[in-house]
């Protein structure tokens, strides 16, 4: 389920929605500040998955090595 930013354009509230499908127009999402179907997806940054470069120093991977690439 995605996560999108909206902006009601009727009290210009901005808010998150967790949307159940990406096809979900954006007529059907009510603004939580004023109850009102004028809500407008916003463009936002997409969400990067997979682990962090915190989390892979404290375990001590530090990565590809010249030993383990092609030679």
């Amino acid at each position: 389920m995605p996560m999108f930013d909206y902006y009601c354009e009727n009290c210009g509230h901005k808010f998150e929605e967790l949307v159940w499908s990406s096809t979900v127009p954006d007529e059907d999402i009510t603004c939580p500040n004023c109850g009102e179907h004028q809500a407008k997806r916003l463009l936002s940054a997409p969400a990067v998955g997979g682990s962090s470069s915190a989390s892979s120093h404290s375990s001590g991977y530090s990565g590809c090595s010249a030993s383990s690439g092609f030679s």
